[in-house]
């Protein structure tokens, strides 16, 4: 379902609702070497542009350079800003005549496969390691072309002519960065130098674990962080199972990042989570933040722009390693400026609106990417929640991010934890951003999480809204509504009773009228929907 009513029929329509944003960051500190490093790293992202295009459709590639090689300046700027031919924020409607809808299983699957010529694959597999390996983050399902019958490839075989100069252009990053006075591993944390290795090695071996483990023991002594791999798993709409490659080229902010630290307790916030104990994870492991900047991105990344995240997404690597928390300083600025607060005048009743803040926006930003670590990730049988809740588990485990972070925030401030952001500022900060994410539309995990939420909320009380299509926080309901939402999900992804999921998603991810008033009133406004980059540093690769 379209979350706007607004017909756009142009290109430059399109283009129009992204606010162009410079990403750019101090590089004064950096010494040759790293800059050096820099120019590969960011050529490496290109090639991983070129992985995800293969990943996302079968078509995609070929569409890709012949519109690269026409003249139309701004259906090129439009491919690159949603990565391919769908407008996600538009309920993935195709924007280029002749493309088909968007593939549930992407490029990961042949596209004649059935559900039940999958399951049934899968089944007939002679052991558990093989059919590990069909379920897995890194293989793709092919056609044998002699028997026409299924068969698991891994991504090291698949993508090998792209993952070859890849690797190529990471292991001349880490020579430069071996280069650098204490560039080794100190303190047994991990340098760059040895992440960007060990991840090369990855490639040619489809084994992820051991730089997985790498990049979370990333030492503190790093100018750089560098996210580069098969990630997440949005693209494949239908199984959430195959990951997309992406690469992130940040530099980071020491000084932030260390007045971050004292929200790494994950078990503060699990312990005193609103659910029975058989729903809490008991293996938590502290996680690093990381504040950042951003120099450049490729693969996965379309519009909306990544404000953050938590990785990385193996259940057995977080088992084994845990996670980290990736901050974007940079794209959340923008973000506040050209998007949230505009919005925010739209849609807040007027004296409520001395409660947006900036602080608020981001804090809970980190505080949604650490709750993803919260709460169950398998269910109480044993199975992981992403395979009970199959298709909801993107969206159920978005909005649990956002609204167990919400609650978390609570205890922060009566901990004393946060000082510098009040209750009323979350709350309110929080409804206004809700209307940022369901623009980019309700079928995309993030949109559908957030009017999940929005609409459960009202339900309880803790939002009201006008006939208008004004919204406002009920200081007296919102933090029982808010303790009863985390409950619900928690207990949603732990017993993985999909029935019960079913009906949970069906009932709350609707758009009501007053929803609706309120998202037309944005775009008559002429709000942009988003941020697109700029990126700066591309000039230094000349």
């Amino acid at each position: 379902m379209s979350t706007s009513t607004t017909p756009v029929k142009s290109f430059s329509d399109r283009l129009k609702k992204y606010a162009l944003y410079e990403c750019n960051a101090d590089l004064s500190h950096l010494d040759l070497h790293e800059l050096a490093a820099l120019k590969h790293l960011v050529k490496a992202a290109k090639l991983v542009d070129d992985i995800w295009y293969r990943q996302m459709w079968s078509g995609a590639t070929e569409l890709r350079q012949r519109i690269l090689n026409g003249d139309d300046e701004e259906l090129k700027e439009l491919f690159e800003v949603y990565k391919g031919p769908w407008a996600g924020d538009d309920h993935d409607a195709p924007f280029v005549p002749g493309v088909p809808e968007r593939p549930g299983g992407a490029n990961f699957y042949p596209a004649d496969m059935t559900g039940e010529e999958y399951d049934a694959f899968v089944s007939s597999l002679p052991t558990t390691e093989e059919q590990e390996q069909a379920k897995s983050f890194y293989t793709v399902i092919q056609r044998n072309k002699e028997t026409g019958g299924l068969q698991v490839v891994p991504y090291a075989e698949e993508y090998k002519d792209l993952l070859t100069p890849l690797s190529e252009h990471v292991n001349a990053a880490a020579e430069e960065l071996e280069k650098r006075t204490g560039a080794e591993n100190q303190n047994n944390k991990t340098s760059i130098a040895q992440f960007l290795r060990s991840r090369a090695a990855a490639f040619a071996s489809n084994e992820y674990l051991a730089s997985e483990e790498d990049w979370l023991n990333l030492g503190t002594f790093n100018n750089l962080e560098i996210t580069l791999g098969p990630y997440e798993t949005y693209a494949d709409i239908d199984r959430s199972l195959k990951a997309s490659y992406e690469c992130y080229v940040h530099v980071r902010d020491q000084h932030a990042s260390g007045l971050l630290e004292k929200f790494s307790d994950l078990q503060y916030a699990e312990d005193h989570l609103p659910v029975e104990s058989k729903y809490k994870n008991k293996e938590l492991i502290a996680a690093p933040i990381v504040v950042v900047n951003q120099l450049y991105a490729g693969g996965d990344v379309a519009v909306p722009m990544t404000a953050a995240y938590n990785l990385p997404n193996d259940e057995k690597a977080i088992k084994k390693a845990g996670s980290k928390l990736v901050l974007i300083k940079n794209v959340q600025e923008g973000k506040f400026k050209h998007v949230l607060t505009p919005i925010a005048h739209q849609v807040l009743q007027a004296d409520q609106l001395q409660y947006l803040d900036k602080n608020a926006f981001t804090t809970h930003i980190l505080l949604h990417e650490v709750c993803h670590s919260n709460g169950p990730h398998h269910t109480l049988n044993g199975h992981t929640v992403r395979s009970q809740l199959k298709e909801h588990h993107l969206a159920l485990e978005e909005a649990k991010a956002d609204i167990a972070g919400l609650f978390v925030s609570d205890l922060m401030v009566k901990k004393g934890v946060v000082d510098d952001v009040t209750q009323k500022q979350f709350w309110v900060t929080f409804l206004a951003s809700a209307f940022r994410s369901i623009r980019f539309g309700i079928q995309e995990a993030h949109g559908r999480g957030q009017i999940i939420q929005l609409n459960y909320l009202v339900a309880k009380g803790g939002f009201q809204f006008t006939d208008d299509g004004v919204f406002s926080v009920d200081f007296e309901k919102i933090e029982q509504a808010v303790s009863d939402l985390t409950r619900d999900i928690l207990v949603l992804q732990g017993d993985g009773d999909k029935n019960a999921v079913d009906a949970f998603v069906n009932k709350y991810a609707t758009i009501g009228p007053a929803t609706r008033i309120a998202l037309d009133n944005i775009d008559h406004a002429g709000i942009p929907v988003d941020i697109r980059p700029i990126y700066t540093f591309e000039k230094h690769l000349d």
